[in-house]
């Protein structure tokens, strides 16, 4: 009984985990498109931008600022 419920607690945290940290947001950083895992709040503070979405892996992030933006570094507007 043990056992099954340390390995049940186990299988649990890495999934919080990574639903916290693990999430990278495209952002439209002092005008030119970034990925960051950094927050919405931390990105707006730190660097004035704003967020077009947020995706749980990197590759999704890229994927979404090259078909709507032309990529990273690609000129943007929060506008």
């Amino acid at each position: 009984m043990t056992r099954w419920l340390l390995a049940a607690v186990l299988a649990v945290v890495p999934v919080a985990a990574q639903a916290q940290y693990e999430s990278y947001g495209v952002f439209c950083a002092n005008g030119r498109i970034a990925i960051d895992s950094r927050s919405e709040e931390q990105m707006r503070s730190n660097r004035g931008a704003c967020q077009f979405r947020r995706f749980p892996n990197r590759s999704d992030a890229e994927g979404f600022a090259r078909r709507n933006f032309g990529g990273v570094d690609k000129p943007c507007s929060c506008r």
